[in-house]
Parts: C-alpha cells; sequence; structure tokens
C-alpha cells in the first residue's frame, strides 16, 4: 500500500523543486539577474555598450525603490565570444550565482549551446544579442526575444537594393556561426527577391586578411556589399576596400555599431546604411527616447547618445515592465504568464508582442544612412 503514496509523493516533490529550481535568484530584496556576453575582442565595445544602457535603466528603477521593493543586479561574465565559455559562465551563474534569468546574453551559437541549461533549470534568457530565425521559427518557451530577427532585416535591405534598382550585389562576412548565419539570411532574401549575388567573401574572424578580403571585392566590382559581421570587423574590412578601385555601398545589419563604425571610419562612414531595430535617437517625441537622453544627461552631462546604448535600455525598460506585471509574488512562472497575458508593449513604432506559442517580440525595421556628422538618419 506505501507504494501507492510514495509515487505521487515523490512525482510532487519533483515538481515543487523543478517550479523553484529557476527562481533562486529572486529574494525579499534582489533581482538577481545574468549573463555571458562578449566583452573583448572585436564585438566588446558595442556589447559594452548594451550593457551600459541596460545598467543606466536599472540604476534608475532601484533609485527610486526598485520592482516591487526588489533592487535588480545584473552581472556579465566575458566569454569572449567562445561557445563553450559560454555555456561554462552561464552555468555558474545559473547553479552557482543562483541568477533568476539570464538577461541580454551574447551570440547565435551561444544562445543555443545555452538552452538545455535553460531548460534543466527553467530559467529564462530574456533578450539574447541575437536574431536568428532558428531561436524564433521552433517556439521555446524560456527564450524571450526582443529585438527583431535577422531575417526581418535581410528582407528589408534587399528591398531595398531591389527599389533603387541596384543588381550587383555582393556578401562579405565573417566565417563563424555569426557570420554564417547571417549570410543564410541574406541569401534567403536575396532569393526570394530574384536578386543573384555575384560573390560571398569572407574573412577568419580570428585572424582576418583584410586586404584579400578586399582584393576579392574589387574583382567582383559590386555596386553595394551586403554586410554579414559586426563590431571592428566591418570597419576594417571597409576602410581595406576603399583603398582599392571600387567604391560600392555599404549594407549592414542591426548588431553593426553605428559607434564603432563612426569611431574608426570617422569621414568615411558617411554613406553606410545600417538597418535599425530601435526608434530614431533624433525623435525625442518617443516617450522612451526622451526618457533614454534624459537619464543619460543627468548621469553624465558630457556623454554622447549611443544607438547601441538605447537598445540596451530599450531591453531593460522592456524587462522591467515584465517583472512589474509579474506582481510582487514574482517567479519563473508568473513572469512568463504576466509576459504571454500582456500580449503587446509599445514604445512609439516599436511594439513587441508575446503570446502564448509565441515570444517572438518586435519585428520592427527601419534603414538608416550615416550622414555627414556620423549620425544616423532615418
Amino acid at each position: 500500500m506505501l507504494h501507492k503514496f510514495i509515487a505521487p509523493l515523490a512525482l510532487a516533490l519533483a515538481a515543487c523543486g523543478a517550479a523553484q529550481a529557476g527562481d533562486k535568484g529572486v529574494t525579499a530584496t534582489e533581482i538577481r539577474l545574468g549573463a555571458s556576453a562578449v566583452l573583448s575582442g572585436p564585438l566588446g565595445p558595442q556589447t559594452l555598450d548594451y550593457g551600459q544602457g541596460s545598467r543606466l535603466y536599472f540604476d534608475a528603477v532601484n533609485a527610486a525603490g526598485g520592482v516591487h521593493g526588489r533592487q535588480i543586479s545584473y552581472q556579465t561574465l566575458d566569454d569572449g565570444f567562445d561557445v563553450k565559455r559560454a555555456v561554462d559562465n552561464t552555468r555558474k551563474l545559473i547553479e552557482e550565482d543562483n541568477v533568476f534569468m539570464i538577461y541580454n546574453n551574447s551570440g547565435t551559437a551561444h544562445t543555443g549551446a545555452i538552452l538545455p541549461l535553460l531548460q534543466d533549470s527553467r530559467t529564462i534568457a530574456f533578450g539574447p544579442i541575437t536574431g536568428a530565425s532558428v531561436f524564433r521559427d521552433k517556439f521555446h518557451p524560456f527564450l524571450f526575444h526582443v529585438r527583431a530577427s535577422y531575417a526581418n532585416e535581410a528582407r528589408r535591405i534587399v528591398s531595398q537594393l531591389r527599389q533603387t534598382g541596384i543588381t550587383r550585389v555582393a556578401v562579405f562576412y565573417q566565417n563563424d556561426p555569426f557570420g554564417k548565419t547571417l549570410l543564410a539570411e541574406l541569401k534567403a532574401a536575396a532569393q526570394a527577391e530574384q536578386l543573384p549575388l555575384l560573390a560571398e567573401i569572407q574573412v577568419d574572424p580570428k585572424q582576418p586578411d583584410f586586404k584579400a578580403a578586399a582584393e576579392a571585392t574589387e574583382k567582383a566590382r559590386p555596386q553595394a556589399v551586403l554586410m554579414g559581421t559586426g563590431g571592428t570587423t566591418f570597419p576594417n574590412y571597409v576602410k581595406a576596400v576603399l583603398q582599392t578601385s571600387v567604391k560600392p555601398s555599404f549594407y549592414g545589419f542591426s548588431v553593426a555599431s553605428v559607434d564603432v563604425i563612426t569611431r574608426e571610419l570617422k569621414e568615411q562612414a558617411r554613406g553606410i546604411v545600417l538597418a535599425q531595430i530601435m526608434p530614431s535617437l533624433r525623435n525625442s517625441s518617443v516617450p522612451v527616447v526622451a526618457e533614454y537622453l534624459r537619464l543619460l544627461r543627468e548621469r553624465a552631462p558630457e556623454a554622447q547618445p549611443s544607438a547601441s546604448q538605447f537598445e540596451g535600455f530599450v531591453h531593460a525598460r522592456l524587462l522591467v515592465e515584465g517583472l512589474r506585471r509579474a506582481g510582487r509574488n514574482l517567479s519563473t512562472d508568473s513572469f512568463i504568464k504576466a509576459m504571454e497575458g500582456a500580449g503587446e508593449f509599445s514604445f512609439g513604432r516599436f511594439v513587441a508582442k508575446y503570446g502564448p506559442g509565441n515570444h517572438n517580440g518586435s519585428n520592427y525595421v527601419e534603414l538608416a544612412i550615416i550622414d555627414n556628422a556620423g549620425q544616423l538618419r532615418y
């Protein structure tokens, strides 16, 4: 007879443990967030900007009393864009540091590699820095996206080329999972628009030969180059190409930081077109833009607004709204229920949508061109 009671009891205890496994990072006074992120190497500068933007908002929330009386803490660990280090860092954050949530972690392959950890521990990853379709085409219950997908961006870029009559197009990409993901999205978009690609030019991001890549570009003689890269790889390639006899237009994804590009290229950045997934910082009539600019001025009056910082700020703003709606009894389950029940979060033209079976967030994409002042003009 005893086994009839032991089996259900064991199942109940297991279910209770599973339900609490991802909630250790919520205490009476704190909500602990963490992420493994690329804080060094070519992609490091813009990732640091994401974190600064997030902390700008978290600090303001904490100064105003936190979320239902709890302060938000945010810890990041550098993985150098190495997948194994990302997994090890994430395991440490979940199992040793007891974070409630993985927030704004970096990378496509890295996000895929930590999914089993999220599932096993019932830990949410919110706002990963990846637009890969693989995470949107298949629903992942503990994964919440904020940014538009790379597919959205690629379609917008290629559509623009078609509309302007550009037909000679090449692709430049970094030969790693990140670059290959962007390449695949560009090829799919080009095929849908029946726009043939002249050449696919690559570099090893760890040992890049920009001179060889520029020579291959010169040989192809494109009118435009679609850039499957970010960080300092983007401007270093552009520098090399501009030293040849060809002067194509360059089109990049939103993960290419305008701040890094203008810092490295200076006046040569003018005319580069970047997909943007956030509202323009020039449009202070959008409340979230005005809020970011105000808090940035209060923090450091001499600081220059940054598109990457602003992206981190919007991620943090959306997260905090979800935490508030989850109520005082915050848990993994209450957060998921609040986000899925909210339906839509709107910051001007930027709209993120969630529901049962859909955590894809926003599909907002605009194209912006870098002007003479090094600013994005939408």
